[in-house]
């Protein structure tokens, strides 16, 4: 039981929360425009039992994509599928086992909403092999891990609209500076076995990019506050919101690559920036 409790990383949770809270915020969005509790609180328990299944379902392919690669590299080389202690073909049975509550999820939707969600079939199946042929794989996660901003919009309103892709955009944002952080820990591997990221494209200015990063997730924030016809508080909570981002990238500007566990505790707290800006919205609801 722990062997497929570790196989889909359930016993590292933090990936399941990236993964929700651009839903979250995209679901608190459309609160601002028609405010239905029940359907909000329905569709919340849906993205996230959504989201602890795809992330399963994806760490699994992942590792299968890169089990060469895994077996490489000091922080994954014991990771089930390149160890060889669980079979690609027990992978791919788990995955299609996992897709089955995936599914019934997404037929619990509109139309809209359907078609959406299996169109982010081709980022899924690609991302692992972007690592291969471009710096930019953190870049690909965020069109990648954030697909859920469209999605979760699109299931009250069967459309997209501006204020959709401007959250979507600032997601991809938060997810490029989060992942090179994360991506950090295996610079010095990645170099050897020529695997590509941000963190090896930027390594003499890591810093810079991340303040690029965060900048433009927290400027697209504010836009998309403009557009909606924000309250004052929204700005001002946004504005101190970014105090949590300048202080990661102050502490990995402190870090090196051997300080995987510091580098991962950063990456970690991104779950806290999440939640913060999930009760930011959340509470703009009744504030507007």
């Amino acid at each position: 039981m722990y062997q497929f409790a570790e196989l889909l990383r359930l016993n590292k949770p933090i990936g399941i929360f990236l993964l929700f809270w651009p839903c979250a915020w995209s679901l608190a969005m459309t609160q601002w425009f028609t405010v239905n509790d029940n359907l909000f609180i329905k569709y919340l328990i849906l993205f996230f039992i959504g989201s602890i299944v795809m992330r399963s379902a994806g760490c699994v392919y992942n590792d299968i994509v890169d089990k060469n690669i895994d077996s490489k590299v000091q922080r994954t080389k014991k990771r089930l599928i390149a160890s060889k202690k669980i079979s690609v073909k027990t992978a791919w049975i788990i995955i299609l086992l996992l897709l089955i509550p995936a599914i019934v999820i997404l037929f619990q939707f509109n139309n809209f909403s359907r078609i959406l969600g299996l169109s982010s079939g081709l980022l899924i199946l690609t991302y692992p092999f972007m690592k291969r042929i471009t710096f930019w794989p953190q870049l690909f996660l965020g069109f990648t891990f954030n697909w859920g901003v469209l999605l979760a919009w699109s299931v009250f309103f069967e459309n997209l609209k501006i204020e959709t892709i401007i959250l979507y955009a600032a997601a991809i944002f938060w997810t490029l500076g989060y992942d090179t952080i994360y991506a950090l820990q295996d610079r010095r591997d990645d170099l050897k076995i020529k695997i590509k990221s941000t963190a090896i494209k930027f390594k003499h200015d890591i810093k810079n990019f991340l303040f690029f990063c965060y900048i433009s997730l927290i400027i697209l924030l504010i836009a998309l506050g403009a557009l909606t016809d924000r309250s004052f508080l929204y700005f001002i909570l946004i504005i101190t919101s970014s105090a949590h981002l300048i202080y990661q990238v102050l502490l990995i500007k402190k870090a090196n690559s051997n300080d995987r566990e510091k580098i991962q505790k950063v990456f970690n707290s991104n779950n806290f920036f999440g939640l913060l800006i999930f009760l930011i919205f959340f509470l703009e609801t009744y504030n507007a």
